[in-house]
């Protein structure tokens, strides 16, 4: 039972990171100082997944599972509990492409606000 929990555990903070690195950048807006923690988490799930690699969550929650006579499942996260939802049958490679350009051009115009309004405060800060 315990093990079942902290696998459950190791879902919610898989689930919250992904959403951080994905959508992180409307955080940033309000909150700057969370930069330094959303670009490297962004830059990792990119890299996890344009490089098709398993994230270490994903090895710790099928331990944790088998540790408490669960199944495991072969495979990453995204697979087995996200691309059913992310990915569905009808979901075409056109329309994927779209979700993924929005996505950058979300979070490069949340960067570009937050330079801009960075700019902004230096230049009012600077008396000729």
């Amino acid at each position: 039972m315990v093990y079942s929990l902290l696998a459950d555990f190791v879902v919610l903070i898989h689930v919250m990171f992904v959403l951080f690195a994905v959508l992180g950048g409307l955080v940033v807006l309000r909150r700057p100082r969370l930069a330094w923690l959303h670009l490297p988490a962004a830059i990792w799930g990119g890299v996890i997944e344009l490089q098709g690699w398993i994230c270490p969550l994903t090895h710790l929650e099928v331990h944790f599972r088998r540790l408490g006579g669960e199944a495991g499942y072969a495979g990453d996260f995204i697979g087995h509990y996200l691309e059913p939802l992310l990915y569905p049958l009808w979901l075409t490679r056109r329309f994927q492409v779209i979700i993924g350009i929005g996505i950058l051009v979300l979070n490069a115009a949340v960067y570009l606000c937050l330079w801009r309004k960075k700019s902004r405060k230096s230049a009012k800060g600077v008396t000729p």
